[in-house]
């Protein structure tokens, strides 16, 4: 299934079913009275969130949600059924955006999790709502009130414990498929990952889930390479693992690369706890290890493990480290998700 992560949809609500004018016509009954009933009311278009889905794919071939408008009233008092509402199914995780693509108006996070994107229409008022002392025949009947159309964006952001950041090429990919049954693609030349992956890594019976996303290369911030767009998928990380490729010539120079990288996209990425990791070590001497090691953890101010995802070497050890870091780590805290559906309801 091929991954999509941002999507743009047309959504309309159901218009209202008109009211009815009637009156009342029985045997023997010689002032029957109106008895015109409302018209149903139009169907919602509704966002739900989904355990199991992991892209909007589907939203790339059908664009456009329209609900069913509300039926007519009938006499005897009778209302109209309410017109079926349009269910969009979407990943945990996923943001709905104004059209402007910047106002967030609902952000799904848990399964089960609901917003009203369009509200149907009220069904207008039949004959019989208007009756009075002083106007036992009123010939009233209101027409249904229109639904809502708008534009919105869908924008996925995984949810995952700990994601993996780097330049093309660091072994990123090498290390997913080391710790976790993901089988991302691998070969030796950049830009391998062209989506994020998803692994699930196991130690003893916990569990923890790991984002491995394109790599970044200086300038990636004002659109190079693949840009940032994909950095959006580890703002709800604990932690981020950074690998250096121990082939590079300049190690702390890589390093700052990415940081600086992720300190212009912003999000509070560069505030999120990090794990420094030298990776392929197996392609080097341990006098060249040692010494980029050293220069390494000058750079980044912080001890730095040596790995090599290739050959397993640390692997267990990094691993241990990740989990160690996303337990002390503050959760993602989904009363956010309640405070968007409220303020979304509200702007509505």
């Amino acid at each position: 299934m091929k991954f999509l992560d941002e999507a743009k949809v047309y959504v309309r609500s159901g218009d209202g079913g008109n009211g009815a004018m009637s009156f009342r016509r029985e045997k023997f009954i010689e002032f029957g009275g109106p008895d015109g009933g409302r018209g149903g009311r139009g169907g919602d278009v509704i966002a739900v969130c989904e355990d199991g889905l992991n892209t909007l794919i589907d939203y790339r071939y059908q664009q456009h949600f329209k609900a069913d408008r509300g039926s007519p009233g009938a006499g005897s008092d009778k209302s109209g059924a309410k017109g079926k509402s349009v269910v969009l199914r979407v990943p945990v995780g996923t943001q709905v955006l104004e059209d402007d693509k910047e106002t967030v108006v609902a952000d799904l996070l848990r399964p089960g999790q609901e917003v009203v994107l369009a509200k149907g229409g009220d069904g207008g008022h039949g004959n019989a709502h208007y009756k009075s002392a002083t106007n036992q025949a009123p010939r009233r009947a209101d027409k249904g009130y229109p639904g809502v159309e708008r534009w919105f964006w869908l924008r996925l952001k995984l949810i995952a414990d700990a994601g993996l950041i780097g330049l093309p090429n660091a072994g990123k990919s090498t290390f997913l498929a080391a710790t976790t049954r993901a089988r991302p693609k691998i070969a030796a030349y950049p830009f391998t990952t062209l989506h994020p992956n998803l692994g699930v890594a196991m130690l003893g019976a916990r569990e923890m889930v790991l984002a491995d996303i394109p790599g970044l290369i200086e300038g990636a911030s004002e659109g190079q390479g693949l840009g940032t767009r994909f950095l959006g998928h580890i703002e709800r990380c604990r932690v981020l693992v950074h690998l250096v490729d121990g082939l590079e010539k300049d190690v702390a120079k890589a390093y700052r690369t990415v940081r600086r990288e992720i300190a212009a996209y912003g999000a509070g990425l560069a505030d999120k706890q990090e794990i420094a990791v030298l990776n392929k070590c197996d392609a080097l001497t341990k006098e060249d290890a040692a010494k980029k090691k050293k220069k390494l953890e000058k750079a980044a101010g912080k001890p730095v493990l040596v790995i090599s995802g290739l050959t397993g070497i640390g692997i267990q050890s990094l691993v241990k480290k990740i989990f160690e870091r996303v337990a002390k780590a503050t959760p993602m805290n989904e009363v956010e998700a309640d405070a968007d559906d409220e303020a979304f309801d509200e702007r509505r």
